[in-house]
Order: structure tokens, then sequence, then C-alpha cells
């Protein structure tokens, strides 16, 4: 076990969400598997530990859910979590269901409508020249999409996207959910309660009702099983896909050569999107308890111990990618682990990559240049997520 009084890692340090990439650079070279004594987790830094600990579902559980927050953490976590929060076979049960429902062909379906919903956010903001691109489109985009497809009207989508962001927010000092997210947890809860309710006694073409009809064998989802996984869709699938679209926006700017690609091709868009999801994934960590013994990197960890998959370091792993702290369109990032992998790979990835290349596209073919003010950008402090709260842009158009 290694624990060096020079080198400490939390995801509750605010310093890590301004950078946590030349600590991650440390752990990876000075402990792969590093013990925080204080919060009781180990931590795997390098991308063949995370990979194969993703892959290895008969040492490593999901059923005490991803996060170290002692109100998201235990048994009871797939109420929030839904199948993120289970081991097989119950977490095959419930994809599997699911699946029936949320399938390749529905999100395919979705790609006009989300071109459209991008441009009516793009075309009043660009019209304007200056606008936040965080709070006027990039943190509108994804809760609209996510609200289309389960069936959340135009009306309650704010509100809905107030909650999520309130969930996520982490107090500095805090190592837990503050009242505030546990109130929005509650509020969110009964709203899509009711959403369920509905939709049993009226047929709508959405997500939900859908789910509630879905079967396997004669095997239906319950109302709760249904609610924790819209409850699942609007954290994981709003916020992450936020900040995708919001770290492509910055890091494109921090680097202006690479930020012509796209701009003089939207065709190598989808290379902006995939090597944002390398360089600054949204999902910097999740979480695993151990299930039985294992030794990584010569480190014996007993039974029952939680271990933090460290996703964001994996994905700049020296081993796995060549010069991984530059910024590269052109590089192949197929070993990136940024949606997970083996049986808990993410169920919207899909979904994710093609909203964040619709919105892209829709903003490479209007604008030749844009500068982000530096003075007015914010982040988001949140332990799993990273990403920006405020992103000032001014934007040349063609």
């Amino acid at each position: 076990m290694t624990t060096l009084s020079s080198l400490h890692y939390s995801p509750y340090d605010y310093a890590m969400h301004e950078d946590p990439y030349p600590t991650y650079s440390r752990l990876r070279a000075e402990a792969p598997v590093f013990y925080n004594a204080e919060l009781d987790f180990f931590a795997f830094s390098r991308h063949a530990d995370v990979l194969a600990a993703f892959r290895d579902v008969d040492h490593y559980s999901n059923a005490f859910g991803v996060s170290l927050d002692p109100a998201a953490y235990g048994p009871d976590a797939h109420k929030a979590m839904s199948f993120l929060a289970m081991d097989p076979p119950r977490h095959t049960r419930m994809r599997s269901i699911a699946g029936k429902s949320f399938t390749p062909r529905r999100v395919a379906e979705m790609e006009d409508r989300i071109r459209v919903l991008a441009r009516s956010y793009l075309e009043p903001a660009l019209e304007a020249g200056s606008f936040d691109y965080v709070a006027d489109f990039a943190g509108r985009l994804p809760m609209d999409v996510i609200s289309e497809l389960v069936g959340v009207p135009p009306s309650d989508r704010a509100e809905i996207r107030r909650l999520a962001d309130l969930l996520v927010h982490r107090a500095e000092g805090v190592n837990d959910v503050p009242p505030e997210g546990m109130e929005a947890a509650l509020l969110l809860a009964g709203y899509y309660a009711d959403m369920v309710t509905d939709r049993r006694t009226h047929e709508r073409d959405d997500l939900t009702w859908s789910l509630l009809q879905a079967e396997i064998d004669g095997d239906r989802l319950t109302d709760d099983e249904v609610i924790s996984f819209l409850f699942l869709l609007v954290v994981a699938g709003n916020e992450t896909t936020t900040k995708l679209l919001g770290n492509a926006w910055y890091w494109a700017w921090r680097n202006p050569d690479q930020l012509q690609k796209p701009l003089a091709d939207p065709s190598r868009v989808p290379d902006w999107v995939e090597e944002t999801l390398r360089y600054d994934t949204s999902t910097q960590m999740i979480l695993r308890v151990t299930r039985a013994p294992v030794t990584v990197q010569g480190v014996d960890i007993e039974a029952d111990r939680r271990v933090l998959l460290l996703i964001g370091s994996a994905n700049r792993d020296e081993d796995a990618f060549s010069d991984p702290d530059s910024y590269e369109l052109d590089r192949d990032t197929q070993g990136l682990i940024s949606f997970g992998g083996g049986r808990h790979f993410c169920m919207g990835a899909a979904l994710a990559r093609m909203e964040a290349r619709i919105a892209l596209t829709e903003l490479a073919a209007r604008v030749s240049s844009y500068e982000i003010d530096p003075a007015g950008i914010s982040r988001v402090h949140s332990i799993n997520v990273r990403g920006f709260a405020a992103l000032p842009t001014t934007v040349t158009l063609r």
C-alpha cells in the first residue's frame, strides 16, 4: 500500500477540480494504486488497471453506487442510479428490459430534432454576438434532448435542469451531498413518480411510456425501477453531455491550431468530440467495491474495499497514448475509456456523441472564430463530473 506524504489525492479538493492532471501524472508514476486513509479508498490511475477493473465483474462490484458521497453510497444506491448501481444478474435484467426501449433506432430518430433544438438556442446567441456558452447553449441542449426523450414538457425543463445542477454541486470542504442536493433529489424523484403514474393511464410517444410497456418473457419494470432509470438519465445524460460540449469549446479555444481543423472542415467535428473525451473527459472517476481480494500493481486489496477508477488519468496515460498531454485532433483515440467498459459500458454513449457532433457541427458552420473571456470562466465543483459553469464567449460569424 503506497501512501506518500507529498502526494495527496481527493476528488473533493477544489484544486483537483481546477486541474487534476499533474496529480494524475504523479499517481501513475509514483503510486498507481494510491490509498487515501482519511476517506478510506484506493485509486487506480493507470489505463490498463482501470480498464481491467471495468471488465472484471467478479472482483469489482457496482452494487454500492458510483460515488464516494455517504448519502449516495450504499446498498440502496440503485434507487437513484438504476442499473449503474447493480451487479449481474440484476444489472443484466434491468439493462436488457430498459434497452428494449432505449434502442439505437430511437436514438437515431432523434437526430433531426436535436438539430432543430440546437439551432433554436444558437441563432439568438450568435445574433447577439456575445453570450455565455454554457448558460445559453451547452447547459440547455442536453436537458432538452433528455426531456424530449422521456416526455418532460418544455415548461418544466428549466426547473429540472436547476435541480440536476444542485445534485452534482459540492461545496468546498463538504464531503457529501449538500442539503440543497438532497432536496433536489427528492423533488426530481417526486416529479418522475408523477410522470410514471400519468403514463400508466395515458399513452404517450415517449421513453417513459415505452419503459412501462417493455418486457422480456413477461418480466416488466416496476414503477420504482422506471423512476430510477429516469433519474439516472437526467443526471448522467444531461450533466456529462453539457460538460463535454463545454470542454470541447474551451480546449479548442486554448489550442487554436486544432480549432482550425473543424472550422475549416466540419467533417472533422467527430475528431474534435473524441479528442475532448480523451483529453478532458466529463466523468473523471467512478467507484467500485471489491467483491473478493485482489492484487494490483503489487498492492493487496481486501474484499469490501472502495476503489476509485480514475478515468481522467487513464485517458492521459503515456502507456496508452503518445504525447497524452497535448490536445491533438489527428491522434488515434480508440483506446479512450470515457464511457467505461465491459458490461457497464455507457448505454447513452451513442446519444452523447451524436448530440456533441450535431451541436459542434452547427457551430463550425456558422462561426469563423471566437474568444472566451478568461475573467468570466467558472468551473463546476463535483467529485465525479468535470466541466464549466460559465464560458463567456464572443463570436465572429462567417
